[in-house]
């Protein structure tokens, strides 16, 4: 079981795919805090320990400090499917703890990945 934040760019199907494999999954799509900022987003994931799943690119900033993971969804021509088939993939692709501190970029044929091993 893993803790996953699914930024509110990605489909409803996969949280519900996450949340059936038994992830804690928080997504805060009608919620308060919906829109927020990425920092406000990033004190989030640090302190809940979460793996976050988006399409923001920015977030690769944080990839030479602590997290708990960093799956970024960058598809030219992405739909519900295709995001959904390539984040459940690269989730299983994974163990728990080995998320910790990794970064992953999916492409449309290339999956790239990076490993902070600091602190």
């Amino acid at each position: 079981m893993m803790k996953i934040f699914v930024d509110e760019n990605i489909p409803l199907m996969i949280v519900q795919a996450l949340r059936e494999e038994g992830h804690d999954v928080l997504d805060i799509r009608g919620t308060t805090d919906e829109g927020m900022d990425d920092e406000s987003l990033w004190k989030i994931l640090q302190d809940e320990k979460r793996l976050l799943i988006t399409t923001d690119k920015g977030f690769a900033r944080h990839r030479n400090s602590f997290h708990c993971g960093i799956m970024i969804i960058r598809l030219r021509q992405p739909n519900r499917q295709k995001i959904h088939q390539r984040v459940m993939n690269a989730v299983g692709q994974f163990k728990t703890e080995d998320w910790r501190g990794q970064l992953v970029i999916i492409r449309d044929m290339v999956q790239s990945s990076w490993r902070f091993e600091g602190d």
